[in-house]
């Protein structure tokens, strides 16, 4: 007997679906007609001990005990799912052949291996575990996965990085949060502070933006502008570049701050010979993006419908689980296998039938054409987010649903387009020894662009001026210079999509240039799967607030970042930290080579932690926090019945 085990029930009901009928159920699983079975888990089946599983004495919060290091990592079963876990045991021990069916990332692969090493399946059975990855439920994709098994031991990198990353979240945010609560309590605040390896890094973004925006003093800067005329009448205009003599007038950005610098460079060049010294002109073309990664849409879905990062997740969740429309959502890629090319034209065809406003580019759709997309050198256990080949009335889902279907959509068959393609001219003219440039673009073929419309604003496409038929070497008027004053302008708050853009490509805001070099363009914080419950989790504790589509910190927030020490609330170190997962479960690291430093940083913030009381705390308000039944859920205050109820957090939420 074959033994499948899904990840979830909605997965595990797809593989039956194409196993040979008639079908038994049972109570947590399915066997199908030739006596194979699938089951599934629900969610994370197991979690991490909390600290008096290992010493009774931690379930009290003192300092003394900090850093608490399990000797040996202990998992138990969920209350709530403990029933199933019984399910998988059984069948497990009936089973010939297990086939591992979780879903295709890190997380996924943890999921199911852990109960596999829980339950204790014995070596010689476990080295014989296949590998399923499902990315599309649909009957002839689960039947296609199915018939492409893969060896699960060569997933034990996956897995491993997956394993780092929960040990690492809990041993950091429990030891942490535990002791500046303690500290926080010294200070008057009797609130928890939750301090985790990533939410904290990314609530010290958002609290620096707040104060950079407060501190922020505008200043007048100038330009000079060069009013152009050709032999033959025409007009066109160019802007004065600043040579390095001029550095001392300048900020750091180039910006000319001196008025009487500016207005002097526009009398010298009025009424002037000029020379048209440089002229390059060229067709070029703009290939179309790449299919979505679940943040590059959360980031396209917040600009345009204002969406967050968790409603976009939970927008494709529905589409991916519930009506089979578009492919596994929790990627990090965004290329797609090569195999995959040949399903193109019924993917193509379900998309005409789904959306009538594609229409206008039916005609120049080339389902042949294999954009750079499709390279499976750049594809491993998911690929990017794409439409399914089912037809479907949209009609049916609801407005988040269709809006996030038809992002997909359309980003898909940018890749059956031709390239934009555009003329462009750049101009450089010699006014009386000071250089002027200016830039037009022409389009020529509208190519993908067809299918922008009014979806989304393009900067490419930003008008511009029409240049005249011009030679370089010829002679100009200057007919006139012209100081135009503007104001700097202060950074602008986060929002879902800035954020969200912040933590995909955070190699921008690490100061550290060592850690810097070693991160790639793709390297963030936290992980496609988790970025959106960080974001509502910091919401949820009461440190971060929406004010319009701004995301501001809280007073609590700021607080608590001016509590820690610089390298908890930056994102340097959790950026190396997500750098050497990756590399992981790319091989190329190990899991001792990732722990022993980490435990050796984490005794130096402990010892840190207990000498500093976090005055910044004091007098803020906490956010309460609700009791639960037959629990006592601390706030930081002693319960009547016990002084050592405290809330406790799994190590997702510390993350």
């Amino acid at each position: 007997m074959i033994l499948y085990i899904a990840e979830k029930p909605s997965l595990g009901r797809a593989i039956a679906d194409v196993l040979p009928k008639p079908h038994k159920k049972g109570e947590g699983f399915v066997r199908a007609g030739n006596g194979d079975v699938v089951t599934w888990c629900i969610g994370h089946l197991l979690e991490q001990a909390e600290p008096d599983a290992y010493d009774p004495a931690y379930k009290k919060w003192t300092l003394e005990s900090l850093p608490i290091v399990p000797d040996q990592w202990q998992l138990k079963p969920k209350p709530k799912t403990r029933k199933q876990l019984s399910v998988i045991r059984k069948l497990m021990k009936e089973a010939d052949q297990l086939v591992h069916a979780g879903d295709p990332d890190r997380e996924g692969q943890l999921l199911v291996d852990e109960v596999i090493e829980f339950i204790g399946l014995p070596a010689a059975k476990k080295a014989t575990i296949q590998r399923c990855l499902i990315s599309d439920l649909n009957p002839p994709a689960v039947k296609r996965a199915l018939s492409r098994l893969r060896e699960n031991r060569d997933f034990i990198p996956l897995s491993t990085s997956a394993l780092a990353r929960s040990r690492a979240d809990w041993l950091y945010g429990m030891n942490m949060t535990r002791a500046y609560t303690l500290q926080g309590q010294k200070a008057g605040y009797n609130g928890v502070l939750s301090v985790g390896r990533v939410q904290t890094p990314v609530l010290g973004l958002v609290v620096r933006r707040d104060r950079e925006i407060e501190a922020f003093q505008p200043k007048p800067f100038y330009e000079v502008i060069a009013h152009l005329v050709t032999p033959d009448g025409s007009r066109f205009t160019a802007k004065w570049q600043p040579s390095e003599a001029c550095r001392p007038y300048q900020d750091e950005d180039g910006r000319v701050l001196s008025r009487p610098l500016a207005e002097n460079v526009a009398n010298r060049i009025t009424d002037k010979t000029a020379l048209l010294s440089k002229l390059e002109q060229k067709e070029k073309q703009q290939a179309a993006p790449l299919p979505y990664s679940l943040s590059s849409l959360q980031i396209d879905a917040a600009k345009r419908f204002g969406m967050s990062a968790q409603q976009v997740l939970d927008g494709c969740q529905a589409l991916y689980e519930k009506h089979k429309l578009i492919t596994y959502p929790r990627s990090d890629s965004r290329y797609l296998p090569v195999e995959q090319h040949a399903q193109a034209p019924s993917v193509i065809s379900a998309i005409n039938s789904n959306c009538a406003e594609f229409e206008k580019a039916q005609g120049m759709l080339n389902p042949v054409q294999k954009s750079k997309a499709w390279n499976d050198k750049k594809v491993d256990a998911h690929h990017a987010i794409i439409p399914t080949a089912k037809n479907s009335d949209l009609g049916r889902l609801g407005k988040t649903e269709r809006q996030i279907y038809e992002l997909v959509a359309r980003q898909y068959l940018y890749q059956f387009l031709p390239a934009y393609r555009y003329f462009e001219t750049k101009v450089e003219v010699m006014i009386e020894g000071g250089r002027f440039t200016t830039t037009a673009r022409q389009p020529l073929e509208q190519g993908w662009k067809i299918l922008l419309g009014k979806q989304t604003p393009d900067k490419d496409d930003a008008e511009q001026q029409t240049l005249p038929a011009l030679t370089q070497g010829q002679n100009l008027h200057s007919e006139r210079g012209e100081v135009i004053e503007k104001i700097t302008q202060p950074p602008k708050y986060f929002t879902d999509a800035t954020l969200l853009a912040a933590m995909t490509g955070i190699s921008r805001y690490v100061t550290d240039s060592d850690i810097r070099k070693v991160l790639k363009d793709t390297d963030g914080l936290g992980t496609e799967a988790t970025r959106a419950g960080i974001i509502e989790l910091l919401f949820k504790r009461g440190f971060l607030s929406r004010e319009g589509k701004a995301i501001r910190a809280t007073e609590a927030g700021g607080g608590l970042v001016d509590a820690l020490p610089d390298s908890a609330s930056k994102p340097d170190m959790t950026a190396h930290w997500e750098s050497q997962l990756d590399a992981i479960s790319q091989k190329h690291a190990s899991y001792q080579s990732f722990m022993s430093p980490l435990l050796g940083r984490l005794n130096e913030l402990i010892a840190q932690a207990v000498t500093v009381v976090p005055s910044s705390l004091q007098g803020l308000p906490s956010k309460p926090v609700k009791r639960r039944r037959k629990r006592a859920a601390g706030t930081g205050t002693r319960s009547r019945k016990t002084t050592s109820s405290k809330r406790k957090q799994s190590a997702r939420d510390l993350s």
